[in-house]
């Protein structure tokens, strides 16, 4: 029996468009029930961020490429052999792959949500609910460049979906559930307490705020845009503004005047004063500001100071401290919010920043458990291939029956392997009628490249399988015309040593890794599969919800891919060539792989799954 996945939504995640500037902001309720507001990151500090990483990488690369190529000469220095040469070229092979698929991956999740780039910039990757960012869910969400850098490495897939998404979102974050935000934790300087006394006879005046939301806000959008407005229009504003608020203006030039009056009115409002046209909830808004604002100055300085140091740095009483304050700002929030009615104020945005700031540090996850990361490769990866056999099954018929019609054409009519088999490939078979006459085997076999072979074979493979994988978020078309197009030439290409009367040369080459090999590729199809029916059929749940649980479903095969093809492309560079081993061994090494598989795929029967915090589904099964 087997649970169907529950999607657990956040209590409230909605998207908004500020009224007072062109930031776009996310509303999220935290588990303590306090809406918070997050400032999403704009394309332009979003490429700016990318750039920089690039440029990191680029400099990572150039130092390794030196590095390897010093060492490289050492070694054939020392043994006059050029095998340690190859050895460390495949070495970087590896580590240039790691690099870059692992660079955003692994800064994201052990960072907390943030690379080089994206901390110089003050950004941060977060998941819906405002949870930090999970392992799975960064993979997801950096698998998924390989569509959003379309076409041709520009961006343009990613900038586009960003800029129509409510939440600055492009297809990675969409299909991950995370969304980037701007992390800079305001500073507002909160003026001298009102004197003692004020009110009382021979007191200085109380100064009151003179102007309602509607009007402070509309100065303050002037202000704050002047700069941007020519000389003739920001006069003719500035004309009509004075006019408006003459009654409150010094003497003097318009827009001196204007700024005046705005820092009057700041300044009032920041110690609690409400206007006199203020009742009830508005009154109650500067009352918890003025109350506050020493407070929330405090906490803000004790936020920089654990965000540097980290909280497991601080001892049991300061983090106790931490926590106590955490829970005073988070509570003002709450009453603050109340009482604005929904106006978008000064001061609930940056009282919003404080605690969006010390909700991340609370949920941020800090590293991954071996424990927890045996436990995922153990039982939950293999569990999910067994629990979509559906699609992985769907992706094999894809792949396999188009590939089995090819192999009968070409048999049967063997100048139709012209029409569709790459010419390269074509020479290839017919070179292989002077191999199989010279026992020489499939392909040349120099051992000293071995090493270099195999792992050039386990990168392009294992990025073929995350390409598969990626097109399904094209509702499933990329990943059915890939599994299509390599099924119908692989196909076509052992149909056409079949007609040369020579596939036993091609067998004794494909048998040692062609288990893993072409099971992965089913494996990695299933997984787009699961996204494009996320899209296609998102059933009881919308499309964006069903792309998130489908999307962690999804990485867990891939995993099973990666894990598989590794395994395959070492088989394949360091024994699949030897020309000196029978057929029967190679076949032997094949079936063991299969068995090896299948055990593999056995483990965690009968175990159940546990949510954890920021997962956006759990289920059982017991088997």
């Amino acid at each position: 029996m087997r649970d169907e996945p529950a999607f657990r939504v956040p209590p409230r995640f909605a998207a908004m468009s500020s009224g007072r500037s062109l930031d776009q902001r996310v509303e999220v309720e935290t588990p303590e029930q306090v809406v918070i507001t997050y400032t999403v990151a704009g394309i332009g500090s979003r490429a700016a961020a990318a750039i920089i990483d690039t440029l990191i990488l680029a400099g990572i690369t150039l130092v390794t490429v030196l590095l390897i190529s010093r060492a490289a000469a050492v070694a054939r220095g020392l043994t006059g052999l050029a095998a340690g040469g190859a050895w460390l070229f495949a070495l970087y092979i590896l580590f240039q792959f790691a690099l870059v698929w692992g660079y955003y991956v692994l800064f994201e999740a052990l960072r907390d949500g943030q690379t080089p780039g994206k901390r110089y910039l003050g950004l941060r990757v977060v998941q819906d609910g405002g949870y930090s960012i999970s392992l799975s869910a960064s993979v997801v969400r950096n698998l998924l460049r390989i569509v959003d850098l379309q076409p041709a490495f520009t961006y343009g897939v990613g900038i586009v979906s960003a800029a129509f998404s409510s939440s600055g979102k492009r297809l990675g974050d969409m299909v991950a559930g995370t969304f980037v935000v701007q992390e800079r934790v305001t500073h507002v300087v909160v003026p001298a307490a009102t004197p003692a006394g004020a009110g009382t006879p021979g007191a200085a005046p109380v100064v009151t705020a003179v102007l309602s939301d509607e009007e402070y806000a509309l100065l303050e959008r002037f202000l704050a845009r002047r700069q941007s407005l020519d000389r003739l229009r920001r006069a003719q504003f500035g004309e009509q503004l004075a006019e408006r608020f003459r009654a409150h203006l010094e003497p003097g030039a318009p827009e001196r005047a204007l700024a005046e009056l705005y820092a009057r009115e700041r300044s009032v409002r920041s110690r609690g004063i409400a206007a006199r046209s203020d009742t009830g909830a508005a009154r109650e808004q500067h009352a918890i500001v003025a109350q506050g604002s020493e407070r929330w100055l405090a906490f803000a300085g004790l936020l920089e100071n654990v965000r540097r140091r980290g909280l497991r740095s601080l001892s049991e009483e300061e983090v106790s401290e931490f926590v106590a304050a955490y829970r005073e700002v988070a509570t003002d929030l709450a009453r603050l919010r109340t009482a604005s009615r929904g106006r978008d104020a000064d001061s609930v945005y940056y009282l919003s920043r404080l605690v969006a700031a010390g909700h991340n540090l609370f949920y941020r996850q800090r590293h991954i458990p071996l424990e927890e990361a045996f436990r995922y490769l153990a039982f939950e990866v293999p569990r999910e291939v067994r629990r979509s056999w559906r699609p992985i099954l769907a992706a094999a018929a894809l792949f396999f029956v188009p590939a089995g019609i090819a192999w009968t054409a070409v048999v049967m009519h063997p100048p139709a392997a012209h029409e569709f088999i790459p010419p390269a490939m074509i020479d290839r078979a017919e070179e292989g009628q002077r191999r199989a006459e010279e026992g020489t085997g499939y392909i040349d076999d120099p051992e000293l490249f071995r090493p270099v072979m195999a792992t050039a074979i386990i990168a392009n493979n294992v990025q073929v399988t995350f390409t598969v994988f990626a097109m399904g978020v094209t509702a499933g078309l990329g990943t059915v015309f890939m599994l299509l197009f390599n099924g119908i030439h692989i196909g076509g290409f052992m149909g056409l040593y079949q007609s040369l009367d020579i596939l036993p040369l091609l067998v004794a080459f494909v048998a040692p890794h062609g288990v893993l090999e072409l099971t992965a590729i089913a494996i990695a199809g299933g997984g787009g599969l699961l996204l494009a029916s996320a899209i296609l059929f998102p059933g009881a749940l919308t499309r964006s919800e069903a792309l998130v649980v489908q999307g962690r479903r999804a990485i867990r095969l891939i995993t099973c891919s990666t894990l598989m093809l590794i395994v395959a492309g070492l088989i394949e560079g360091l024994i699949s060539p030897i020309p000196d081993w029978p057929l029967a061994w190679k076949l032997g090494v094949g079936a063991a792989t299969g068995v090896i598989f299948v055990l593999y795929l056995s483990s965690g029967v009968g175990r159940r799954v546990v949510s954890r915090p920021g997962e956006e589904y759990a289920y059982a099964e017991i088997e």
